[in-house]
């Protein structure tokens, strides 16, 4: 059973970084591609970033590119979102999510493997 717990939220101000964490057991990094979604109050979920399984391809929503920087770590089983020059538009719950190829952050409703989330708030 694959679990998936993210870490690393938190409070900044407008300009400030964050890195969120996310911790994958049950399946290798080798095997499944993993995607950071965001959801803020009264939105849609919306997919941010991906890294892909054994090629390790990424993907990033407009919005994030040049800011976020997505990267895993096979030997700690953990994926990594890198987030620079945080906007207040940044502000949700982000989860993190497992499924077979990036593509799959096209339809989020696919996706069975999604951790609880991790609060971030940018603010002044």
């Amino acid at each position: 059973q694959v679990q998936l717990v993210e870490s690393g939220g938190g409070l900044v101000q407008p300009g400030g970084s964050l890195r969120l964490s996310c911790a994958v057991s049950g399946v290798s990094l080798n095997y499944r591609a993993i995607m950071w979604f965001r959801q803020a109050p009264g939105k849609e979920r919306e997919g941010v970033s991906c890294i892909g399984s054994s090629d390790g391809t990424t993907y990033y929503t407009d919005s994030v590119k040049g800011r976020f920087t997505i990267s895993k770590d096979y030997a700690k089983k953990t994926v990594y979102l890198q987030m620079n020059s945080l906007k207040p538009e940044d502000t949700a719950v982000y989860y993190c999510a497992a499924d077979s190829t990036c593509g799959s952050i096209y339809h989020p409703s696919s996706i069975g493997s999604w951790g609880r989330g991790t609060q971030v708030t940018v603010s002044s």
